[in-house]
């Protein structure tokens, strides 16, 4: 199970630097500072991601789930508002798009490592 999270963990380092690399106005300064956004990321998506998603289950019912792609969003800018100057993101609409192909990358590498 440990061994799954620290594959989790690298996994999503690596979506962050393909996403980083696929868009100007995300910038992450290097594979460590990945790391510890995965890791602060993971902590929020055990932490705040479900207070989040029981305040917003109206809409997401609504919107058949699509608003899970904002969910995630507004957990990217709280990453990016806990770590300093080395992880940014230029705005919402940036998050939101950055976490549609995170999502997919997530997908198809998890797929490739089978965890």
């Amino acid at each position: 199970m440990v061994i799954r999270w620290f594959v989790s963990i690298l996994l999503n380092a690596i979506t962050l630097m393909i996403v980083s690399y696929i868009f100007d106005s995300f910038h992450i300064d290097g594979f460590g500072t990945a790391v510890m956004a995965s890791i602060i990321l993971a902590i929020l998506n055990f932490v705040v991601r479900p207070i989040l998603v029981f305040f917003t289950l109206p809409i997401s019912f609504l919107t058949l789930g699509l608003f899970m792609f904002v969910i995630n969003a507004i957990t990217l800018m709280i990453a990016q508002g806990i770590m300093d100057q080395s992880f940014e993101i230029d705005g919402f609409g940036t998050a939101i798009i950055a976490s549609v192909a995170i999502s997919i990358i997530n997908a198809l590498l998890n797929r490739i490592v089978k965890t």
